[in-house]
C-alpha cells in the first residue's frame, strides 16, 4: 500500500497512483487473476425487463450512454438528466429498485432514457453490480459508458465547457481506461432549509452546496485506488469506500467483481487524471431517507452506516454537517485549484 496526500498538494501527489513498482504491478495482476477466476464461476444470472414504451434502444458508434441504478430519487432526476445531458450523454439506461416516489413515472417521459425493472432487489443483484453487468453485455462492450448512481454528478478539468468525450480523448492518449473519481459528499449549511422543491429549478449543488475540504485519506492497494473520509467519517465514523470509476471503457475482461469500487482487471484501476463525484444525500428530507434506508436494508452491511445516523438522530435530535473545515462548491476550478481533481490535458485530439 502507498499513501498519498488526498486533496493533493501538487502534480508529483497525483503521478505517485500510477507510478508503481514492477511488484506492485505484478501483485495487482496476480490478485487480479485470482479473483476473475472465482468470479468467473458464481451464477450471473439476473432478471430484468425495459419497461420503456419503445424497448431498448440500439446504441451507435458516435453514442455517449450512461447506466445508473436508482430508488426513490425523483427529487434529483431533472439536475441528473440535464448535467449529463450538458456533459455529452446521449442514452441514459436506468435501472429502477422499486421506487414510489414517481422516479419511474418521471423518466418514462423521457425519450432518451431506457427504464429497466427486475423482480430482484438491489442487495439480491450483488447490490446492483449483477444489473450493470447484464446491461453492459446487453448494450454492446467495446465502447465507453458513464457508470454511476442517481444520486453521483460527475465533475472533471473544465467540465462546465468540455465534454465527456474530450476527457475520454485525453485518456485514450494516455492508454487510460478508467476514470477513478473520489466521492465528497455534499451538504448545506443549514439541512431544514434545503428544501427539494428547489431541486426542480436548481443544480442540486446549489441546494446542498458544502463539503469538507480537509478530511481524507487516499492509498493505492493491490486492486485499486482506496479514499476515505468526508462529513460522513467526520460525523459518523462511517468507513466506508468513497471513491468510484464512473467513466469506463468497458470490454469482455472487465467485471466489478466483490466490489462497484474496485472493477476488475484491477491493473487498469491506476489513473493520475483523477475526477469527483458530488454525492447528494443531504437534503431537508434526511430523516425519512435514513429511516427509510434502513428499513429497506439494500445497502451495504445491511445499511450500517444509515444505521449510525439514526444513533446521532437520536442522541442529538439533528444532523449538523456545517463544520470548520467546510467549503462551498464553486465548480470545477475550484476543485482543481484545492486538489480534489487533476487537470486534463488538451493537447492533440483531445480537444472536442
Amino acid at each position: 500500500m502507498t499513501d498519498i496526500t488526498y486533496p493533493f498538494k501538487n502534480g508529483s501527489d497525483a503521478a505517485m497512483i500510477a507510478q508503481r513498482n514492477l511488484l506492485d504491478r505484478f501483485a495487482s495482476w496476480y490478485e487480479s487473476a485470482k479473483v476473475e477466476r472465482r468470479e468467473r464461476t458464481r451464477s450471473r444470472e439476473v432478471n430484468l425487463r425495459c419497461i420503456s414504451p419503445k424497448g431498448q434502444t440500439s446504441l451507435y458508434p458516435d453514442d455517449l450512454p450512461l447506466i445508473f441504478l436508482t430508488h426513490n430519487d425523483a427529487k434529483l432526476m431533472p439536475g441528473f438528466l440535464a448535467h449529463y445531458r450538458s456533459l455529452g450523454v446521449t442514452r441514459f439506461i436506468c435501472v429502477d429498485d422499486a421506487s414510489s416516489d414517481g422516479t419511474r413515472e418521471y423518466l418514462l417521459e423521457h425519450a432518451d432514457v431506457d427504464l429497466w425493472a427486475s423482480q430482484q432487489r438491489y442487495k439480491e443483484a450483488r447490490r446492483g453490480r449483477l444489473w450493470r453487468e447484464a446491461l453492459f453485455a446487453l448494450y454492446g462492450s467495446d465502447r465507453w459508458y458513464v457508470n454511476v448512481d442517481s444520486d453521483e454528478f460527475l465533475i472533471y478539468d473544465d467540465c462546465e465547457s468540455r465534454t465527456l468525450w474530450s476527457l475520454i480523448h485525453a485518456l485514450e492518449e494516455r492508454e487510460i481506461s478508467r476514470l477513478p473519481a473520489p466521492m465528497l459528499d455534499m451538504y448545506p449549511v443549514d439541512l431544514g432549509t434545503a428544501d427539494i422543491n428547489q431541486l426542480k429549478t436548481h443544480a442540486p449543488w446549489e441546494v446542498a452546496d458544502h463539503f469538507d475540504s480537509r478530511g481524507y485519506a487516499m492509498t493505492t492497494t493491490k486492486r485499486a485506488i482506496s479514499v476515505k473520509g468526508g462529513a460522513r467519517l467526520r460525523e459518523f465514523d462511517s468507513d466506508l469506500e468513497m471513491i468510484k470509476y464512473p467513466l469506463i471503457r468497458w470490454d469482455e475482461n472487465c467485471l466489478f467483481g466483490p466490489s462497484i469500487h474496485q472493477p476488475l482487471p484491477y491493473q487498469r484501476n491506476f489513473s493520475s487524471i483523477v475526477g469527483a463525484l458530488l454525492h447528494f444525500k443531504f437534503f431537508a428530507d434526511y430523516q425519512k431517507v435514513i429511516n427509510d434506508a434502513v428499513a429497506d436494508g439494500q445497502y451495504f452491511d445491511g445499511s450500517a452506516a444509515y444505521a449510525k445516523m439514526t444513533e446521532t438522530l437520536a442522541s442529538t435530535g439533528a444532523l449538523q454537517l456545517f463544520s470548520e473545515s467546510s467549503v462551498k462548491f464553486d465548480g470545477s476550478r475550484q476543485l482543481l485549484r484545492l486538489g480534489f481533481i487533476t487537470p486534463v490535458p488538451r493537447d492533440g485530439s483531445a480537444r472536442h
